[in-house]
């Protein structure tokens, strides 16, 4: 219900920023100047390099520790960060294609990502029945109600800003709206059940669930989750890396991409090393509410009531 609730509602705004995108065909820091100026648009842009940054190194993290979990298994070698940072260079590769190469992409990336994730919830389901996952109890010392529902919302607002990047792509503002609704929802939604589902599935096990260590998941359920795991963060760290390049740019517009993405893509891949990172995981999704939301609270007012719409 918090994953749904929580969906819905950050969903809304990144929805209504991407609306905004379609109709200016401007990239989300570039928006930012609307309402704060073109100075005042500054911070926004050096506050979305650093979630996009932190971003990019825990997926990078997550990947390579689950790329190791499956190579140790198969061959006894065992290396995390020289994982960690394979995958963030392949990441760094595709992005260098701009929006084009990431159009291309990821829709094969999404169809790959729907097939295992109904694996994993058929032999979830197949082996314990609804009843049993309700039943579990709570555990306020993993996660609370209201801190699940933080989290969701937080994510919903870490992607905002990309919204407008992708959504100024558009071709219709109702286009625009109509599929990041369902696309953001049915994918959201999707992935957070997987998750949920996948620990509830340990714990019913007998096993030791915890929230952010992937290997504890891909044990249960072998390579399939292992893929999953690897190529959403392919699919997902594309667009971060895009986005930190597109927000560098509206800082300085007369940078080149390639060499921004470039550096930006070096100094990513070198911050996948630090494995220490995982532990504040929801430290980090909680800063990104208290920097983003009064941003982008403020931008929609400005935009929807204040300017009716128009820049």
């Amino acid at each position: 219900a918090m994953i749904l609730l929580g969906t819905l509602v950050g969903g809304s705004v990144l929805i209504l920023v991407g609306r905004i995108g379609t109709r200016t065909g401007l990239p989300t820091m570039v928006l930012t100047r609307g309402s704060f100026g073109r100075r005042g648009g500054y911070l926004p842009a050096a506050f979305n390099l650093v979630v996009l940054m932190g971003w990019a190194w825990v997926q990078a993290l997550l990947a390579g520790i689950t790329l190791n979990y499956v190579i140790e298994r198969a061959t006894g070698f065992s290396n995390p960060v020289l994982f960690a940072v394979i995958a963030q260079t392949i990441v760094v590769l595709l992005a260098l294609f701009g929006h084009l190469g990431i159009q291309r992409v990821e829709p094969w990336l999404a169809v790959v990502m729907v097939l295992v994730a109904a694996y994993v919830f058929y032999t979830a389901f197949s082996r314990f029945g609804v009843g049993e996952f309700l039943d579990i109890p709570a555990q306020p010392e993993v996660m609370t109600t209201i801190s699940a529902f933080d989290i969701v919302v937080a994510t919903a607002i870490s992607w905002t800003v990309l919204s407008a990047d992708f959504n100024r792509h558009a071709t219709t503002e109702r286009a625009g709206v109509v599929g990041t609704a369902i696309g953001y929802t049915a994918s959201t939604v999707t992935a957070m059940a997987l998750g949920a589902t996948a620990l509830g599935y340990v714990f019913l096990e007998g096993g030791e669930a915890t929230s952010f260590d992937p290997t504890v998941v891909v044990e249960r359920f072998g390579l399939p989750l292992a893929i999953i795991i690897f190529i959403s963060v392919m699919a997902t760290n594309t667009m971060v890396v895009y986005g930190m390049v597109m927000s560098y740019l509206n800082v300085r517009p007369k940078d080149n991409f390639l060499v921004a993405a470039v550096v930006i893509g070096l100094i990513s891949i070198i911050g996948a090393t630090w494995q220490g990172l995982l532990e504040r995981f929801i430290d980090f999704l909680f800063l990104i509410s208290g920097l983003f939301v009064p941003v982008f609270a403020i931008m929609l007012v400005d935009f929807y009531i204040l300017r009716l719409g128009g820049y």
